[in-house]
């Protein structure tokens, strides 16, 4: 007699199927590399993302629904193909060549389409607001991001802030931090002060390092920065001088760590600290975006330099 299978049997099929698709998900970026003989460049700071699902939250964070997504890096293409499902338009920017070639093959419906375009270059070093012209908003910058080059894509997504309407990173987890932090804390520093005077920082989830491939040796974080209009400091020397000497040295006095500032004796700084309510006797640290804003805005007048416009 042929065996019917019971309801149960087939729970177990069915379980023991979904392990391994959830398996064959998980090892996709891996088994790609794998078969064109990519191996990750330590060089280049490579950690490939292999969870399916965080994939797709970081998708879904981007909210570029009928939009156009600028993603660094997208490495063996696990963010890349859940961006595709949810943009309009995908622009790739990748720096390795073997992976532009192994994308060029997995997604090359896509690129026919026209729906994805891959740009072969270093990503720091593309003028990214020219990738989105012609392209339908909301344009969003999303990308897993190098640790040694966090630093630089965090300056350029602050500079181009005016023209983006939302930036979807992943970054080491002591970064995020940092861009959460609050006056007064030991993470609050220039980087905080510097993304969130452009950027309302919000933060989706943490990632566990064993969610990569290689694995890394610290988690990281997915955060959104949501574009503020306006900035709440327009970054001009005036600004960067004073957030840069006050962070400078963590232990000076702000008295201390201001002298000589955009050339100004000690009696115009000051004047500037008292007429927008900074006591030069505190530390940096404790002071938020707005009162940075405030003070260069007070330096701005005692040298005649006018803050730029915002693009």
């Amino acid at each position: 007699m042929k065996h019917r299978p019971s309801p149960n049997d087939e729970h177990r099929d069915g379980a023991k199927r979904g392990s391994r698709s959830a398996r064959s998900n998980v090892d996709a970026p891996r088994g790609a590399l794998a078969s064109r003989g990519v191996r990750p460049k330590k060089a280049l700071g490579q950690n490939f993302l292999t969870d399916p699902s965080i994939c797709g939250r970081i998708a879904d964070a981007a909210n570029a629904s009928g939009g156009t997504v600028l993603e660094i890096g997208p490495g063996a293409g696990a963010i890349t193909r859940p961006l595709l499902e949810r943009a309009h338009h995908v622009v790739a920017i990748e720096r390795d060549r073997d992976l532009v070639t192994l994308l060029e093959s997995e997604l090359a419906q896509e690129i026919e389409a026209g729906r994805l375009r891959l740009v072969s270059g270093d990503a720091s070093e593309v003028e990214w607001l020219e990738l989105f012209a012609g392209q339908p908003r909301p344009h969003v910058v999303a990308g897993n991001l190098p640790y040694l080059l966090t630093g630089r894509f965090l300056e350029l997504a602050t500079v181009g802030a005016d023209a983006i309407d939302r930036v979807v990173f992943m970054v080491q987890l002591e970064v995020a931090e940092r861009l959460l932090a609050r006056p007064g804390t030991s993470a609050y520093g220039a980087l905080t002060v510097f993304v969130r005077a452009a950027f309302e920082v919000s933060k989706v989830m943490v990632v566990r390092a064993g969610a990569f491939f290689p694995r890394p040796e610290v988690d990281s974080c997915v955060v959104v920065l949501a574009p503020l209009r306006p900035r709440r400091a327009v970054e001009d020397a005036a600004f960067r001088g004073a957030v840069r000497a006050a962070f400078g040295t963590r232990r000076k006095t702000l008295r201390n760590a201001w002298r000589g500032l955009l050339d100004l004796d000690d009696d115009a700084i000051a004047e500037a600290a008292k007429s927008v309510g900074i006591d030069l006797g505190a530390r940096g640290e404790t002071l938020d975006v707005d009162a940075f804003a405030r003070f260069a805005q007070a330096l701005r007048e005692r040298t005649g330099v006018a803050a730029p416009t915002s693009s």
